[in-house]
């Protein structure tokens, strides 16, 4: 039930992205109203993330799967009906993305928090990787078919397909059958101070969050807010942006795959590797390179960026105790996501101050910069991939 709540939620999650971009291209053309929409979508995400961690390790998480994907599922609803009637605002899909940024909060820490309760121990790093494979075969199905599903019907439509999918997802949430579990007793406060204690006394886990404060917001600006700015002048618009949103998920699922045998005894140093990948397609982009390189190069990143996220996964699970685990996470995105909406609001005057190619190789710096500052960290070269007995 886990595996298709997630598969068909995630299925609309990959259109989504590339139909709100162009309809808000379609509204006014403006990278900077692009990035205001995206950013009202993930500011609330950073703001709640805290409390969605609390009340994971609270409430039964199958309860909270189901609730906020029918809020998820309700806010795309009404994006999609004002698209579609074409009486749409910006400050309205603001609003709306705003609110679905705020039940991401929830069901991220929810959806990490889940998979132990679903199967056997020594099982659940095959379990995460059968996750991942399957998340990102949808957004590869998923991108793929937004080019031609906002081509051929409107961005309406593919904001109302992912409204389908959180729907969908929520009664696969629903038939979760789970053993009971204990949840926090202490305050709120008290449980957070217990989180970022394990957060803060870890100089690896502290020092990779931030390097992706600044990791995120580079990529969100350059890639999520521009990306779609070059396609639309020198690619050929929404079709040719899907197939590149559809490459580095097809570079995903190949890191997924590799991931499956390769176990590197210094996880978080091949993780760290793995991030440089996302400068090749920011620099493709940069340059408008013809759509093969383009494609290449997201491919590559994609893989590159799975192979972090899968090491990742597995050495914040090896070295924090589990107790603490869903905290931890919290933290962990909140500072990864913190400078998101900075990147993503900052995207159109830097595109107006350096030229659109001029703020996209900027991306590709302030990345490069973050990803090899951090290998000066010592933890995070030399980390093993197991506690040590």
């Amino acid at each position: 039930m886990l595996f298709f709540g997630r598969l068909v939620s995630f299925l609309g999650n990959a259109m989504a992205p590339i139909a709100l971009a162009f309809a808000v291209l379609d509204l006014t053309g403006s990278a900077g109203d692009l990035g205001i929409v995206l950013a009202a979508r993930s500011l609330p995400t950073v703001a709640f993330l805290l409390l969605g961690g609390v009340w994971a390790d609270r409430l039964p998480r199958h309860v909270l799967l189901v609730a906020f994907s029918l809020v998820a599922c309700v806010t795309q609803a009404a994006a999609a009906a004002l698209l579609i009637t074409g009486v749409a605002q910006v400050w309205q899909l603001a609003l709306l993305e705003a609110v679905n940024g705020m039940a991401a909060a929830f069901l991220g820490p929810a959806s990490l928090g889940v998979v132990p309760q679903t199967i056997a121990s020594h099982l659940i790093q095959p379990a995460n990787a059968l996750l991942r494979l399957a998340v990102n075969a949808a957004k590869v199905l998923g991108a793929a078919a937004a080019g031609l599903f906002i081509a051929g019907f409107g961005a309406g439509w593919g904001i109302a397909f992912d409204a389908a999918t959180f729907a969908v997802a929520a009664v696969f949430f629903a038939r979760l059958r789970l053993p009971p579990t204990e949840g926090l007793r202490l305050g709120v406060l008290s449980e957070l101070r217990g989180g970022w204690r394990e957060f803060r006394s870890r100089t690896w886990l502290w020092a990779i969050v931030v390097q992706f404060a600044f990791v995120n917001a580079a990529f969100a600006g350059g890639f999520q807010v521009l990306g779609p700015f070059v396609a639309e002048r020198h690619l050929g618009g929404a079709t040719t942006w899907g197939l590149v949103v559809a490459a580095e998920s097809v570079g995903f699922i190949a890191g997924g795959l590799l991931a499956l045998w390769h176990r590197p005894h210094r996880p978080l140093l091949v993780a760290t590797y793995g991030v440089l990948a996302g400068v090749p397609v920011l620099i493709a982009l940069a340059v408008a390179a013809p759509v093969p390189v383009i494609l290449a190069a997201a491919f590559v990143t994609g893989a590159g960026f799975e192979t972090f996220g899968v090491q990742w996964d597995t050495a914040v699970q090896h070295h924090v105790p589990p107790e603490a685990l869903s905290r931890v996470y919290a933290y962990d995105t909140v500072g990864s996501l913190v400078l998101g909406p900075v990147g993503q609001s900052l995207a159109g005057p830097a595109m107006i101050a350096f030229g659109l190619g001029g703020a996209v190789g900027l991306s590709a710096a302030v990345l490069f910069a973050a990803t090899v500052a951090v290998l000066g960290v010592r933890d995070v070269r030399t980390l093993p991939r197991h506690v040590s007995a």
